[in-house]
């Protein structure tokens, strides 16, 4: 049994092993810091160089930084050129209309447009379907002057000129809506003579592109008679008791545009827009203005002088005047460079006004009251009125003899004033009214009623109840204590921020900009100067819409999404109601401008790693596309990060775990984002790039700045 037990370790052998133990730890604590001060070296080696290497890539990029600047400069007098074509053009415009002689006003003179008003006041009688000939011109008047307040640049309208437009708009407008009061009251007269046969009393619709009328003339005044369809359609009424047993008439005017909403004041633009214009290069145009004059003095002066030296020869004379021509020459083409400076400045000014965000909200909206920063209105108004029910023309021998209130059409007030002579207590109730929505608007989600509050001048959401939507049919129905203007409100932002978008050039002066949201997918192209909607998809599913195929002006095309309800276009007071990831204005700008002088030949799209970058810099991806083919599924993209003043390319792509500034490899610093993406292009690519037109360009870059897709997304 004792041979089987373990030997006993001695104290000396114990010692030994403790000592070995110990040598060996040793040991390995000196590997291991041999190995990381070797590491630490490595990696301090590897750091050095790394600096050595961004110092030398930065002192590159700043050797040259000037020469790229410089041409840049030049390739953005694109935007100074394009805005000189859209004054000729606009000057070309008034032009034209003069020399058409088709007897419609310019409505930008104040005299024509006032005698084109006070000889329409004058007419007298219009049938409805008259009126509604004439408010073609009408709207047309109207959309001109909104343009001219929208397309003239901020820095050539002056506070006369605003207050001038506005002022005729909104005339016209009242003079419209009275027109079609007094066609009204006119068609009214008639009732008795339009009866239905089967139910006695008078229905009449009448369509038309930009207004559609339904009217209904209680003449029977049957109170089993509650319900109000027209022409075999859902749009109608249910009436209370007393109003069917009543001398009313019901209309629905339905105008597919609102005049109702008051205008947004315009901004100012000589006060402020022109703030971050240089004084010094004003200053130099007036000096060069000057040196131009005195140089002309001078040169008549010394022709004066000439002409009374007979003795000096021929040929000296002629030697002078041409020098006097290069001296002249030369301050005319100064100031000529002077100018397009200038007018470069103003011009860049006016695209920072598009991305600067408001400090504070212009006003504080409390309920019931709709806030028209954050909803917009779709689809037109609908004007619900009550009238009383005019006297009817009675034929008498042959003639037709109608009595003419003075006081004109009258509104039948629901409810009245004072119920203390009835003695239900719900003998006025709500009235139900069935609506069909626009069919060239698109509510992305059940759509708001709100009513108009003529005191308030503002649109209201009380004092209605019971709305349900069918967008299958759209119908929309509600409860309605109070008859008055009626309209659709969604919100303004219900497709911001974006999920993603995507520009991509077609050919030269023509591209493809993708927008998608989360619920749905834009296409825009670009030609020239023109727009036009490409397609939309619905829950993955093409939308047909009215305006695909219609090529417009960008403000104009701007305009004609937001009112069909596509509203990817941001205001300065968006980001009070959308989370947006906000990005230096100016650093927007230099990015837009930028991608726009290079989209003929080079694709850009979204990247998430922009929203992980600072404001400082906008984070995206481009790639050189010179096919009119689809993409690839998985095309090749660079990740560019630009500051404003830097541009890289980025060491990481879309799917790499965490955000890194790293540079890719054999890549370089460039203080232009054109000279970055230049630095590894195509010659094709490039020369594309040169073949575009400056329409083109700034067009792309209105389009680019209206949908602030880097801090949108």
């Amino acid at each position: 049994m004792s041979g089987s037990k373990k030997k006993k370790i001695t104290k000396a052998e114990r010692l030994k092993q403790l000592q070995e133990e110990e040598e060996k730890r040793q040991k390995e604590e000196e590997e291991a810091r041999v190995k990381h001060e070797k590491e630490e070296m490595e990696r301090l080696e590897i750091q050095r160089t790394e600096k050595e290497k961004w110092r030398k890539l930065e002192a590159k990029a700043l050797e040259r930084s000037n020469e790229e600047l410089e041409e840049l400069y030049l390739l953005e007098r694109c935007f100074p050129e394009a805005e000189k074509l859209k004054r000729e053009k606009r000057l070309l415009s008034q032009w034209k209309h003069y020399i058409q002689c088709d007897g419609s006003p310019d409505p930008s003179i104040s005299q024509e447009i006032n005698t084109f008003i006070s000889l329409w006041k004058e007419e007298t009688n219009e049938t409805f379907e008259a009126v509604i000939a004439k408010s073609k011109l009408v709207l047309n008047l109207i959309e001109r002057l909104k343009l001219i307040l929208l397309e003239t640049p901020p820095y050539d309208l002056q506070d006369k000129n605003i207050a001038q437009y506005q002022g005729s708009i909104l005339e016209l407008r009242e003079l419209l809506h009275l027109k079609f009061n007094i066609a009204t009251e006119i068609l009214l007269r008639q009732a008795s003579t339009l009866a239905d046969l089967d139910s006695g009393n008078m229905e009449k619709v009448i369509q038309d592109e930009n207004v559609t009328l339904y009217v209904w003339a209680n003449l029977k005044k049957n109170p089993r008679y509650r319900s109000v369809r027209f022409s075999e359609t859902q749009i109608g009424f249910e009436i209370p008791r007393i109003l069917a047993t009543s001398d009313i008439a019901l209309r629905l005017l339905h105008t597919h545009y609102d005049h109702v909403t008051p205008l947004r004041p315009v901004p100012a633009a000589s006060q402020e827009n022109t703030s971050t214009v240089t004084p010094v290069v004003k200053g130099e145009v007036k000096s060069v203005e000057t040196a131009i004059s005195k140089n002309l003095q001078e040169e008549r002066k010394q022709q004066e002088n000439e002409s009374h030296s007979v003795h000096e020869e021929e040929t000296e004379v002629m030697e002078e005047q041409d020098d006097t021509e290069r001296q002249t020459e030369e301050p005319e083409a100064t100031k000529c460079d002077l100018e397009m400076k200038l007018l470069s400045e103003t011009v860049s000014a006016a695209q920072m006004l598009l991305l600067e965000n408001a400090s504070e909200k212009p006003y504080s909206f409390e309920d019931p009251e709709v806030d028209l920063y954050q909803f917009t209105t779709l689809g037109g108004v609908y004007h619900l009125d009550i009238l009383e029910l005019p006297p009817q023309c009675k034929p008498v021998k042959g003639w037709m003899i109608v009595e003419i209130l003075k006081e004109g059409l009258q509104k039948y007030v629901y409810p009245p004033e004072t119920t203390e002579d009835f003695e239900m207590e719900n003998a006025f109730p709500p009235i139900e009214v069935m609506l069909k929505v626009h069919e060239n608007v698109i509510f992305f989600e059940a759509p708001m009623v709100a009513r108009w509050d003529a005191e308030g001048k503002h649109w209201k959401t009380d004092g209605i109840s019971n709305v349900s939507y069918q967008p299958e049919d759209r119908l929309i129905t509600f409860s309605l204590e109070t008859f008055g203007p009626v309209t659709l409100i969604q919100d303004a932002h219900v497709n911001m921020p974006y999920q993603s978008w995507e520009l991509r050039p077609l050919d030269v002066n023509k591209v493809l900009l993708t927008v998608t949201t989360v619920f749905t997918e834009i296409q825009i192209q670009v030609k020239e100067n023109l727009c036009m909607l490409a397609s939309i998809k619905l829950n993955n599913k093409r939308h047909s819409s009215a305006l695909e195929e219609k090529w417009m002006s960008p403000v104009s095309f701007i305009i004609a999404l937001k009112e069909a309800g596509l509203n990817i276009f941001p205001t300065g007071h968006s980001h009070f109601y959308v989370v947006t990831n906000y990005k230096l204005p100016l650093v927007e700008m230099k990015a837009y401008r930028q991608m726009a002088l290079l989209s003929s030949a080079f694709a850009f799209g979204w990247s998430r790693w922009n929203t992980e970058c600072d404001p400082k810099n906008v984070v995206f991806k481009v790639r050189e596309h010179l096919t009119k083919e689809e993409p690839s599924p998985n095309p090749n993209w660079n990740f560019l990060m630009f500051s404003g003043d830097r541009a890289q390319s980025l060491k990481i792509n879309e799917s790499s775990e965490a955000f890194s500034k790293a540079l890719k490899e054999d890549t370089e610093f460039h203080s232009t984002l054109y000279h970055m993406v230049k630095d590894s292009a195509s010659e094709e690519a490039m020369e594309k790039v040169g073949r575009s037109s400056c329409q083109f360009i700034d067009s792309v870059c209105h389009l680019l700045l209206s949908t602030r897709l880097l801090s949108y997304s």
